[in-house]
């Protein structure tokens, strides 16, 4: 076989397998509910026990796949929030969207939309609240602030 047909081949079985575990993954964090629950994944508790940035998106005060819809520009959409993290007493949320990308330039402008329309979705439902928004990159389990 040609060098140039196994780099294809090679980039396809690498793509496939971040996919599935991407996936994978990302079930798993919508079903954790607190960092005390029994675990699906030990491994994966560790990594987010040991950011307490992270952490505190999986605390019983969060919640996951939370549906949001409203206008923008104009324009009605419909989303679903990964995470979302709720303080009514400091008027201040939270929304985390999970990406499994190992490139993380490759869509970033794409997520970084994403990101900023769950950012004005909630903004328009939580009038005088502060909406930041987030991406935990699966990969490597690191948390970028977008807003």
């Amino acid at each position: 076989m040609n060098n140039k047909l196994a780099d294809i081949l090679a980039n396809i079985t690498q793509s496939k397998y971040a996919t599935d575990t991407g996936r994978r993954i990302h079930r798993q964090l919508q079903h954790i509910k607190s960092l005390d629950a029994t675990a699906l994944d030990n491994d994966l508790i560790r990594k987010i026990s040991e950011n307490p940035e992270i952490a505190e998106f999986f605390t019983a005060q969060s919640m996951t796949e939370v549906p949001i819809a409203g206008n923008i520009n104009g324009r009605f959409v419909s989303r679903r929030i990964d995470r979302i993290l709720i303080n009514d007493t400091t008027h201040e949320i939270k929304i985390l969207d999970y990406k499994t990308d190992s490139n993380t330039s490759e869509l970033r402008e794409k997520y970084i939309a994403q990101i900023m329309e769950y950012v004005a979705l909630v903004r328009d439902a939580y009038p005088g609240y502060n909406v930041h928004g987030y991406v935990l990159w699966l990969h490597d389990f690191r948390l970028e602030q977008i807003s």
